[in-house]
């Protein structure tokens, strides 16, 4: 996972004073965390120099202990000096990508089970073209629920690569790559999904069927169990009289949605109906879990109204014309006072 550390001064009163602040990128799908100038890797067996494990994975009762330990792969021509720390995964809220804690947040889970060997409290040196070694140990608590617990072991490079400013702000960058770890306490396992605020946004050309109409399908999904799911997704829409008007058969979203996260994903749709009655259902399902088939949905009317709002325009001024026209030809009449109309007599 890759990481970058924005250092940014105060503002003008303060102007010189850096402060930290980490921003969370996605995770590099299904592989070990490497940016290709270091990696973090769990540590190949004895004898091995490679390893073939991407993540950590383990299992571990309330109360028990275990041990593992990372590897810092160092690939440039200069010595790195690292903070070593661990730390709690999340999904990003929208789009639900893996991200670890920044090091100012304090783990709760997973991430605060974890102690660093000694060598590695502060900071941790890698020669050129080295590797180093970090031991650890994950100490289950005696009161921790059933279920995945998911975090990471992360390498934070403490140079700051390079200050520029943006404005009255100065940023400086600082990069850091993180190891994923599963573990898994063993009690009862409750997978948990819902599909939930599903609501269509759209927008209509101004001459109706002469361009597509666009729409976008936005819905929430919600890990409400206690184990890891990586979702699969299926649209579909219907209009007037049954008649099928989306059909987005189930995918996988390449993703892990993490136990107790909700993220917020959205489905284009390029070309939308622009006049019909439509009802929208977003259904999820896990392939690990074929019991798991939430659905939700929501209804719409379609109508192309900036043209709706022309032709009403249109017609008001028209309606205003025909009402100005027939009191025009009214005037002459109404304008005869009652004496005019006793000498017409």
């Amino acid at each position: 996972m890759r990481i970058r550390t924005v250092v940014r001064s105060l503002l003008p009163a303060l102007s010189g004073a850096l402060v930290l602040l980490v921003l969370l990128l996605p995770a590099a799908p299904a592989r070990a965390a490497d940016n290709g100038t270091w990696g973090v890797f769990p540590t190949p067996p004895a004898g091995a120099s490679v390893t073939d494990r991407a993540y950590f994975f383990h299992q571990g009762a309330a109360g028990t202990t275990v041990s593992d330990s990372a590897t810092i792969v160092n690939s440039s021509d200069r010595e790195l000096t690292f903070r070593v720390f661990a730390t709690d995964a999340v999904n990003t809220p929208s789009g639900g990508a893996f991200a670890l804690l920044p090091v100012q947040t304090k783990p709760k889970d997973v991430g605060a089970w974890v102690a660093l060997a000694p060598e590695a409290a502060a900071t941790v040196t890698v020669p050129a073209r080295g590797r180093k070694d970090v031991p650890f140990t994950v100490k289950v608590p005696r009161d921790a629920v059933p279920g995945d617990h998911v975090g990471g072991i992360v390498a934070l490079n403490t140079e700051v690569e390079g200050v520029r400013k943006e404005g009255k702000v100065q940023v400086g960058v600082q990069r850091q790559v993180g190891a994923r770890m599963y573990f898994r306490v063993p009690g009862p396992l409750t997978p948990g999904l819902t599909v939930e605020d599903v609501r269509v946004t759209r927008g209509a050309p101004l001459l109706p069927w002469v361009k597509d109409a666009r729409a976008t399908v936005t819905y929430t999904l919600v890990n409400r169990g206690n184990v890891v799911v990586e979702p699969r997704v299926a649209v579909s829409a219907e209009g007037l009289f049954g008649r099928r008007v989306l059909n987005r058969p189930a995918r996988d979203l390449k993703l892990v949605l993490l136990p107790g996260q909700r993220i917020e994903l959205t489905e284009p749709w390029p070309d939308a109906p622009q006049l019909d009655w439509v009802s929208v259902k977003v259904r999820a399902g896990a392939a690990a879990y074929p019991d798991l088939t939430p659905d939700a949905g929501t209804d719409f009317v379609a109508v192309p109204w900036p043209a709706a709002g022309v032709l009403l325009v249109l017609a008001g001024a028209g309606a205003t014309l025909l009402v100005l026209r027939r009191r025009r030809r009214g005037t002459p009449e109404e304008a005869l006072s009652e004496p005019d109309l006793a000498a017409a007599r």
